[in-house]
């Protein structure tokens, strides 16, 4: 049997800074401490040439539970839907129009983050629970669930 493994969640990106900063809003992540010897990112920032700024960033779980999210500039644009999304649970626990609606809530929320709606799915017990679909600033599939 193998052992069990943490995973890291890698996006491929125009913005790592802008896309990573949106994600710690919408999972209540941290940036992490910038490398020894620095008091800020912007400071380590200063000591990189200009073309390998923002080339990366990251975002983790202040409580150590969650994947570590890094993100990655990548020359091209994201031309097709992903084939593998988050889904964020925004309602647990909460069934029906109560669920709707804070998931409803978290949908303005991140709008006026960045993010786009795309379409609200409604409950149809006893497969379905609802859920909507959104994107983030850089057109990634996600879900509030």
């Amino acid at each position: 049997m193998a052992d069990v493994r943490t995973i890291q969640v890698t996006f491929d990106c125009a913005d790592p800074r802008a896309l990573g900063m949106f994600w710690n809003q919408v999972l209540g992540y941290d940036v992490p401490s910038p490398p020894p010897g620095f008091a800020s990112w912007d400071a380590f920032a200063a000591t990189l040439p200009p073309e390998q700024r923002n080339e990366r960033w990251a975002a983790v779980d202040p409580e150590g539970v969650g994947p570590r999210l890094f993100f990655q500039r990548v020359p091209e644009h994201k031309t097709v839907k992903n084939r593998l999304h988050l889904d964020v649970r925004a309602a647990p626990g909460l069934q029906g129009q109560e669920r709707m609606a804070a998931l409803e809530a978290e949908c303005e929320r991140l709008v006026a983050l960045g993010a786009s709606r795309q379409r609200r799915v409604d409950p149809a017990p006893p497969m379905e629970a609802g859920f909507i679909v959104m994107t983030d600033p850089e057109g990634n599939e996600f879900c509030l669930d």
